[in-house]
């Protein structure tokens, strides 16, 4: 029984491992086909409208929706202690220090970094990426590398987006709906928000970018088998992208606030 927990405890430790080395070969081998031929503008501009774009309805609807809950929670709280005029800086940092960043992070991995698995995942086991090979391509510029400059380019403005929107919601539940003093709930934001603190997000949404666009492609780059797979390869993209997302920032957060 010992034995057999302690063989299973080595062998999921060893893939793992090995999981961390492959993907670390795989950026290795991407970042340096990035100084060997410029990078497809046209491409990449194009994937900034798939990533960005047409993810704006989707950042607006979970922005407008956290920020007005959080006024709400907020509100509940710092009335029993007396204090609720600082709803403003509550909602504000919350939103652009923390759940701008990450929210529209999760969003674009569930939804643009599904799909950048599936179709590079269809492609593997389609051979259309070994047709690619054949005549001269390099896979990493043509593949990879306008989707991890798209992604870490376009998640920034999306978390500031959200943050915008989450903002608004606040303000809106806030003053119209609780009847918060609109001077009050204003003046509390200017006295206690910095820039540090936009720069402190904008930092999280570029590293979440790269992870989701990283993870993503490297999952339908590593595809291999039938339409099964494909699924697989997906679930796991989006499952590992999250989980990524959430370890890194309570990393960034503890090294940035000490």
């Amino acid at each position: 029984m010992l034995l057999n927990s302690i063989n299973s405890l080595g062998h999921y430790t060893s893939q793992l491992f090995y999981r961390f080395g492959s993907l670390a070969i795989f950026l290795y081998e991407t970042m340096r086909s990035i100084t060997r031929r410029s990078v497809d503008v046209k491409k990449t501009l194009a994937q900034m409208n798939f990533i960005g774009v047409k993810s704006l309805s989707v950042i607006v609807i979970t922005g407008a929706s956290v920020g007005s809950v959080l006024a709400w929670q907020t509100f509940i709280g710092l009335k029993r202690f007396g204090a609720y005029q600082y709803i403003g800086p509550v909602v504000f940092l919350g939103m652009v220090r923390e759940f701008g960043p990450v929210l529209s992070a999760i969003m674009v991995a569930g939804r643009a970094g599904s799909a950048m698995t599936a179709e590079i995942g269809t492609m593997k086991i389609s051979e259309q990426v070994d047709a690619l090979r054949t005549l001269g391509i390099d896979v990493q510029q043509y593949l990879i590398i306008p989707r991890i400059i798209a992604t870490t380019i376009v998640l920034p403005l999306l978390s500031l987006f959200c943050s915008l929107c989450g903002i608004i919601g606040g303000y809106i539940v806030a003053v119209w709906g609780l009847k918060v003093n609109h001077g009050l709930y204003l003046d509390s934001i200017r006295q206690s928000v910095e820039m540090g603190d936009i720069f402190h997000g904008l930092s999280k949404a570029v590293v979440f970018g790269f992870l989701i666009a990283a993870i993503a492609t490297y999952k339908g780059f590593h595809t291999y088998g039938g339409a099964k797979s494909v699924g697989t390869s997906t679930t796991q993209s989006v499952v590992n992208a999250s989980l990524a997302i959430l370890v890194v920032d309570y990393i960034m957060t503890s090294l940035m606030s000490s």
